[in-house]
């Protein structure tokens, strides 16, 4: 069976495992940030000891999310769902870690339950229902999600309901307008106009959400 070329980020972990000691704190979490893909949790629970005690200051790093991003190449979002999905499991569902013949949950469902618990406004219906679909593991994380943002838009606010049907918008007119650079010459000239769309629906989303980080896409 031939084996699967590494990605540019696995070649840059596999890099720096060859110049660590194995068995350091450094090189435990490389590797699992290596093995990601396969099992998150292992990872969810280096990165918690990473934040929490600053080893990342000892390796060289100015912050956890530079960390993340030089060394183990994910994006703070993502190393936040990961320890979000881990404490969550750790509290709630631990025999869930130990037992290593049943899959896991996608992190980033677990994550979903994290806000839901956040968030406050779902009922406990609601969260039961999230609960069940994350666990019983018959739904797929899109379908999940989708779940998810149907209930919280039940209990939105016409800011938040706007808000989101921008960012949605917004989304849809990125994709269109990468679409539309692949088309023939011919097309080029019939080409919608969507910049003044796109940086319309950024303001107004601004407007609304002026701290919020302008990405339109989950992991």
């Amino acid at each position: 069976m031939e084996s699967t070329p590494q990605t540019q980020a696995e070649h840059h972990i596999e890099h720096l495992l060859q110049q660590l000691e194995p068995g350091s704190e450094r090189y435990s979490v490389l590797s699992s940030a290596k093995n990601f893909k396969s099992s998150w949790v292992d990872l969810g629970q280096q990165l918690k000891q990473v934040r929490s005690n600053r080893l990342y200051s000892t390796w060289g790093y100015d912050s956890f999310e530079d960390y993340c991003s030089r060394e183990i190449r994910i994006r703070r979002q993502t190393a936040d769902k990961l320890t979000m999905a881990y404490h969550y499991l750790e509290k709630n569902q631990p025999s869930l870690m130990e037992d290593k013949l049943q899959p896991l949950p996608d992190y980033r469902s677990i994550d979903l339950l994290c806000q839901a618990d956040a968030e406050g406004n779902f009922t406990s219906e609601q969260q039961q229902e999230l609960q069940q679909a994350v666990f019983e593991g018959k739904l797929s994380h899109p379908t999940i999600a989708k779940r998810f943002k149907e209930m919280a838009m039940d209990h939105a606010t016409t800011e938040q309901r706007q808000l989101t049907e921008y960012k949605s918008a917004l989304s849809a007119a990125r994709r269109l307008q990468g679409a539309l650079a692949f088309l023939p010459d011919q097309f080029a000239q019939r080409n919608l106009e969507l910049a003044p769309l796109i940086a319309a629906l950024e303001e107004a989303i601004d407007l609304l959400d002026p701290d919020q980080e302008l990405i339109v896409s989950d992991d």
